[in-house]
């Protein structure tokens, strides 16, 4: 509960900048900018923090400004099940929000991170005067729809490198996840807790990707090369 509180309590207003990596507020209309802006907050999660956790009511819609972000859950055995990943420019939770129900799911920084919250009554009100807005929300339920069509067929595929492949595609997603561009700041330990494979054979499934092309591993990250690729692509 402390480390929840600690969140809460570190919330500030946005910086100029922090605002410009926001990618619907440009959609709303210069009066409802003037009435959203001044009820945005930031705050920093650590790891081992809570942006969201199960049972929870929801009270903001929380987008990523910087950092990465897990979307999990835990089994009856205890076991977490890690659905994605959220990296920058990714809002999330908007059908929960839709419905104030509570959280089905946790949400947890894989490193010190800068998540942006609007109040729950604001994302409504938003909903019930922006078009603009709204068009923004359909697209995301739209791709959210598809991102997890795709997790539930990934659950079926054994093949490493497939399987890192498309976990990547997801993570490059240009509307679910617009301040990625073409290069992803991500370690190869926070690859393996996303994908559920160890960080050796990451380590082994990035260099097939590479070979093939797809990707290029550069210091602190990687390089999309072929988005469509790593959509489609086979492994034997």
């Amino acid at each position: 509960m402390a480390q929840e509180n600690s969140v809460y309590q570190r919330r500030r207003a946005p910086t100029d900048t922090e605002l410009q990596m926001i990618p619907w507020l440009h959609l709303l209309s210069p009066q409802e900018r003037l009435e959203i802006v001044p009820q945005l907050v930031v705050s920093d999660p650590q790891v081992g923090d809570y942006v969201c956790r199960v049972g929870r009511p929801v009270t903001f819609w929380f987008g990523v400004i910087s950092g990465l972000l897990k979307m999990s859950s835990d089994n009856e055995s205890g076991q977490t099940m890690t659905f994605t990943g959220v990296p920058p420019g990714g809002w999330f939770g908007e059908g929960t929000a839709l419905k104030r129900e509570v959280y089905r799911y946790n949400i947890q920084p894989l490193r010190p991170s800068v998540v942006a919250g609007l109040p729950l009554e604001t994302f409504h009100w938003l909903i019930d005067h922006s078009l603009g807005f709204n068009r923004f929300i359909m697209n995301q339920l739209n791709e959210r729809l598809g991102q997890f069509i795709a997790a539930r067929e990934l659950d079926r595929m054994n093949n490493p490198e497939l399987r890192l492949a498309r976990h990547l595609a997801t993570l490059f997603n240009p509307v679910l996840f617009s301040g990625v561009g073409e290069v992803l700041r991500i370690t190869q330990q926070e690859l393996a807790y996303l994908v559920g494979l160890s960080r050796q054979r990451v380590n082994e499934a990035l260099k097939v990707l590479q070979t093939r092309q797809l990707i290029r591993i550069e210091y602190g990250g990687l390089r999309i090369l072929d988005l469509a690729g790593l959509r489609t692509a086979q492994f034997s």
